[in-house]
């Protein structure tokens, strides 16, 4: 068992943090949370936890093997730097660099470059035959500044979130106003914690945003919308990515033709963008728990999204599901998204 640290993205308070225990307990790795800051977790766990976070994760940036972690002011920074032996991370003549991240504005008396430097000349004192490359180095130490604390630590995996920029949805062939952003559809399977291999089930699959999530983390996949045109435009998506579904289904949720799969990960229609055919939200999301409980073992999780105001936990739990947890997405000034992650019972 290892001391890491992980980087989180700032875009939201919570969804960053169940992301990470999500994918840690879908991946089987034991762990141990030491410690929760702001957009920073520490804690123990095996390494080879670390590739499982980095192929999954999309709400981490970063994750460091732990050196030392201090109160944010220089002077007691680079004393307990000090007592690190550097010489176990750093083989003879490698070249290094370091580099300090501030989240938000935590510690502002202290600049980032002096810091940077200071911490740069304590490595090359402990160590023999090693040098600093700013631009080609071999091993890149990370320092974070939060909550007037300094986390500092070696770089062992960066998250880069230019490839779910590259997903949006209007990056892809086919686009529907309502699709669901890459980052979110990722987070939302990690919610639901299939294994890769397991069957992943979205019963409203649109343009196909969880469906390309689910497969990129090497699970297989099967959707199913009740208008043609979607499923024809998943199909699109898919193809675009060169993955190949377990079947893609024209059907009315509330009916569908399959009897088992592994977790549910889904966005129901519920906005002005969005064809309900006349059904109101909240009984599109009780057609389609009922319709999924029978599809799922005990233990096995849905992970849905619908308006805040609709209450998905009390719904679920009047239908066989216990509520794991919710969290709160804003989108615009009439709506707010809640992702609810379900337990069959």
């Amino acid at each position: 068992m290892a001391k890491l640290f992980f980087l989180l993205s700032g875009e939201h308070e919570t969804l960053p943090v169940s992301e990470l225990k999500a994918i840690l307990e879908a991946e089987g790795c034991a762990f141990r949370i030491l410690e929760k800051l702001d957009q920073v977790v520490k804690l123990e766990a095996d390494l080879n936890c670390v590739e499982a976070i980095k192929r999954r994760a999309a709400l981490t940036r970063l994750c460091g093997l732990e050196l030392f972690s201090c109160e944010a002011e220089i002077g007691t920074i680079l004393r307990t730097a000090c007592s690190v032996g550097f010489e176990k991370v750093l083989d003879c003549e490698e070249k290094f660099v370091v580099r300090v991240k501030r989240v938000k504005n935590y510690s502002p008396k202290l600049e980032s470059m002096i810091l940077e430097r200071k911490l740069g000349e304590v490595i090359l004192n402990k160590t023999a035959k090693i040098r600093v490359n700013l631009k080609q180095p071999d091993k890149t130490f990370t320092g974070i500044l939060t909550e007037n604390k300094f986390v500092f630590g070696l770089k062992l995996a960066t998250i880069q979130p230019k490839l779910f920029v590259e997903r949006r949805p209007k990056h892809k062939p086919f686009f529907h106003p309502s699709a669901m952003t890459a980052k979110l559809a990722r987070c939302m399977v990690n919610l639901a914690k299939p294994k890769a291999g397991e069957l992943v089930f979205d019963p409203f699959c649109g343009t196909g945003s969880m469906l390309v999530e689910a497969a990129l983390i090497g699970c297989q996949v099967l959707g199913q919308d009740i208008q043609k045109r979607m499923v024809k435009g998943t199909r699109r998506n898919l193809a675009f990515f060169n993955i190949k579904p377990e079947g893609l289904i024209v059907a009315d949720a509330k009916n569908p033709p399959i009897t088992t799969v592994d977790c549910v990960v889904t966005d129901p229609p519920y906005g002005i963008s969005t064809t309900t055919l006349k059904r109101t939200t909240r009984q599109i999301v009780e057609e389609v728990l009922i319709a999924t409980h029978n599809m799922l073992k005990k233990k096995k999780r849905v992970c849905i999204a619908a308006p805040k105001t609709l209450g998905i936990g009390r719904l679920g739990k009047a239908l066989g599901y216990r509520q794991l947890e919710s969290h709160f997405v804003y989108v615009h000034r009439s709506l707010t998204r809640e992702i609810a992650t379900l337990e069959k019972t």
